[in-house]
């Protein structure tokens, strides 16, 4: 849409008659400007002056509040409006008088459109200068004179009017094609006389002691790609002022949005935005999602391999924890790598490791942790990807509480899960009489591997020295778990029999000598009494188990010419190369007392 705009700029003017019949009417929007207001009460419309204070009230608010202003009559304001979806900013500026201050009129320009800034309605949006808005319009007395020119000359030059010629030393059109000055503004074509000076009240030119240069002071600028002058002149009947007033009627173009195409363009430029941002982001297949573990074991070790097939955008990926857990899996679970980066319509193979051991056995026995998990395959700018894993455990020895194992009768495999459960959670009781079936003095799976070696390992050289084999372990843990093999001999040897005992001690999830008592026990290791005491205060379970290792390895030392044992080997830390999940288990023993019950 198009509007009609109509500005006037006048030095000094009465708020009256005079003024309205002075101005052209067919302006459909007026817009006026003032430098040096005669505000006394005569001036205004009525003797009173009820509107003063708001006036007053209204300019002060506006002024910067950390700016200083000094008493004169020079500087700008502006006003800004939004018309549909246009914005118009109009300034009034009084500039620096006197020909040889052009360049300081120039600063003064600079200086109110760098100062001048406009809160938008809209909040959190930065400040609006003058020169961000669609149309601008500068009017005001600019004061720029003509360059060194005789009074006679300009004379002679305006009674032919010759304005061209004249306009040739006009300094603001100098300065403004030096591009010193509102560069990116216009002006009209100057098609009257000179605005300044005048005799207040009379058309002659100024004949007092100055006697100025006659000038083209009031100006109309304007920028904006939609703005069209419509006309540009003084008014020669306004005589109260020694300025002569000018006017401008401007064709504005505003932009007005139909709401309809705007919000078809709207929806295709979300739309479009959207495609842009899906194809920017990280997308990738996975080959498997969901993962079963049948019938896992204590230390073996399952693998469940898949392959992550990347799109065309690069990738960082990572298994990320879920929310209120430390880590990304659970313990007896890992991904193999856990994260990684991929280029373009590339692959990676990603293994999950499942392996229980000691320190995850007992939970999976007793039934209160189970081989459930979900994994979470974050892409970095991309969504997340869940995995299931899930599977059964076959309930172990190797895990197992001693009194727990006391306590049973069968092989642990042959049990209920309820049972399992029963026993496991049973509190560590001093007295077996609190429990109405006789417990087993030492646990059936100890026995046996202890018998086997007291049978057939005492001239043994390197036992508990030379590790065992990996299978070998795995069929004694089946026997030890099923009770399927009468005989374990001709199946393993003995240095894999005395493997499992290390392994099986170190699952122990309360040790020989409990934790309560493992600081008492080293300070008393030097008394036989002390010590002697120390392991008569542990559960009965747990006393008959230290006597009976005690006793074996009693037995082992007296083989020493053959097996080449010594306190020394039997005490110290024993190295097993089973691996656990890959890596190589320490197993350590847990008679601390052995030095001290070698005879």
């Amino acid at each position: 849409g198009r509007s009609r705009v109509s500005l006037f700029s006048t030095e000094e003017v009465m708020w009256g008659g005079h003024m309205c019949r002075g101005f052209s009417p067919t302006a459909a929007s007026p817009g006026c400007s003032f430098q040096e207001l005669d505000l006394s009460k005569e001036a205004f419309f009525f003797n009173d002056t009820p509107k003063e204070e708001e006036w007053f009230k209204a300019v002060t608010e506006s002024l910067h509040p950390g700016a200083k202003y000094a008493k004169g009559n020079k500087g700008g304001v502006a006003i800004r409006f939004q018309f549909h979806n246009s914005t118009v900013c109009v300034v009034n500026a009084h500039l620096a008088a006197h020909p040889e201050e052009y360049e300081r009129r120039n600063q003064e320009v600079r200086d109110i459109c760098a100062r001048m800034q406009f809160h938008p309605l809209e909040p959190g949006c930065p400040l609006l200068a003058i020169k961000e808005h669609d149309v601008v319009l500068w009017l005001g007395d600019l004061n720029y004179r003509l360059e060194e020119q005789d009074m006679e000359r300009v004379k002679k030059l305006i009674q032919t009017q010759d304005f061209q010629a004249l306009h040739q030393h006009d300094q603001l059109k100098i300065q403004r094609e030096a591009k010193l000055v509102f560069e990116g503004f216009q002006e009209g074509e100057i098609s009257f006389q000179p605005t300044y000076k005048y005799n207040p009240g009379s058309d002659d030119w100024d004949d007092s002691a100055e006697c100025r240069v006659p000038a083209w002071c009031d100006r109309i600028l304007w920028s904006g790609k939609t703005v069209s002058l419509l006309s540009y002149q003084s008014h020669m009947a306004l005589k109260n002022s020694d300025h002569k007033p000018v006017s401008a009627i401007f064709d504005v173009g505003v932009k007005v949005v139909d709401k309809k195409s705007y919000c078809k363009a709207f929806e295709g430029i979300v739309r479009s935005l959207d495609k842009m941002e899906n194809a920017s982001i990280p997308s990738v297949t996975l080959s498997k999602r969901e993962f079963l573990f049948k019938d896992v074991k204590y230390l073996q070790l399952q693998v469940e391999s898949f392959t992550i097939s990347n799109g065309p955008v690069p990738c960082q990926f990572e298994f990320i924890s879920k929310p209120n857990e430390d880590a990304y899996c659970k313990p007896w679970l890992i991904a193999k790598p856990s994260k990684g980066f991929l280029m373009p319509d590339s692959e990676v193979v990603i293994a999950l490791e499942l392996c229980v051991n000691k320190s995850t056995a007992t939970a999976l026995n007793s039934g209160e942790e189970k081989l459930e998990d979900i994994l979470v395959l974050h892409l970095d700018r991309g969504k997340d990807y869940f995995l299931s894993v899930s599977g059964n455990y076959l309930p172990s020895c190797f895990g197992c509480p001693i009194q727990t194992l006391c306590y049973m009768k069968e092989p642990i495999r042959e049990m209920l899960p309820e049972a399992i459960r029963e026993l496991t959670l049973m509190p560590l009781l001093t007295d077996d009489a609190f429990w109405e079936e006789k417990p087993l003095d030492v646990p059936k799976e100890l026995w046996m591997m202890v018998d086997l070696l007291c049978r057939s390992a005492c001239h043994q050289e390197g036992l508990f020295q030379q590790p065992g084999l990996r299978p070998e372990f795995e069929q004694i843990r089946d026997w030890l778990d099923t009770g399927t093999l009468d005989v374990l001999g001709p199946v393993a040897s003995n240095h894999s029999v005395a493997e499992a005992l290390l392994l099986f001690l170190e699952s122990l999830p309360e040790p020989v000598v409990c934790y309560k008592s493992y600081r008492s026990s080293l300070e008393c290791a030097n008394s036989y009494e002390m010590s002697s005491q120390v392991i008569s205060m542990l559960p009965k379970c747990h006393q008959n188990v230290f006597h009976y290792l005690v006793a074996f390895l009693r037995e082992l030392l007296k083989h020493t010419g053959k097996n080449h044992l010594d306190v020394n080997v039997l005490a110290g830390p024993n190295p097993s190369s089973i691996p656990e999940g890959g890596q190589t288990i320490t197993a350590k023993g847990n008679c601390h007392n052995c030095k001290r019950w070698k005879q």
